[in-house]
């Protein structure tokens, strides 16, 4: 499956106050994140939010949530965000079948979500570099099971330059600055 900047979309799921200071390689997962979400502004990529019962778990990090268009998180209280009505609502809405997930955790809601998004027709498309869990075996445990499920697993640089296609194409020269 190629990735098509027109027909993709990315969710961030559950990056919050809270959560994020627990999570194994917690740095390098929100560098990667933001690198992310900035090459899909170039793209044009939109980016929808999650927060899993914000008033326990708190916002969403003020340093991914400042880098997103119209920002409006999601409220969820389940793990899968595709048990959530408004988020089924929002994704019908953008009307895009390659879903980029990142997020936390691995082995909960970003596993529970993808699989959900493949059964109901998405191609989900995990990041595995924008992506964590408290415990890094849980996230090794997560990777077995996406591939087994035979969802996508990428790393953000790939998923970046896949969307950008070649040297000559729009967006480019920032897309190699970002990834840098």
């Amino acid at each position: 499956m190629k990735l098509d900047k027109k027909n993709t979309i990315a969710v961030i799921i559950d990056i919050q106050e809270r959560l994020f200071p627990v999570m194994a390689e917690k740095e390098a997962m929100l560098q990667n994140t933001k690198k992310m979400i900035g090459g899909l502004a170039v793209h044009e990529v939109p980016v929808m939010v999650t927060q899993q019962y914000t008033k326990g778990l708190g916002e969403t990090l003020p340093e991914l949530s400042g880098l997103i268009k119209d920002f409006s998180p999601i409220e969820k209280t389940v793990f899968s965000c595709y048990d959530e009505p408004d988020f089924i609502s929002a994704l019908e809405e953008k009307d895009r079948k390659n879903v980029v997930i990142a997020g936390i955790e691995s082995h909960v809601c970003v596993l529970q979500t993808a699989i959900d998004l493949k059964d109901a027709g998405y191609n989900p498309i995990v990041v595995f570099d924008c992506v964590s869990s408290r415990k890094e075996s849980d996230k090794a445990l997560a990777l077995e099971r996406f591939r087994h499920e035979g969802i996508m697993v990428t790393g953000m640089e790939s998923l970046l330059f896949e969307l950008t296609r070649g040297a000559k194409e729009p967006g480019f020269k920032e897309i190699s600055k970002i990834v840098k």
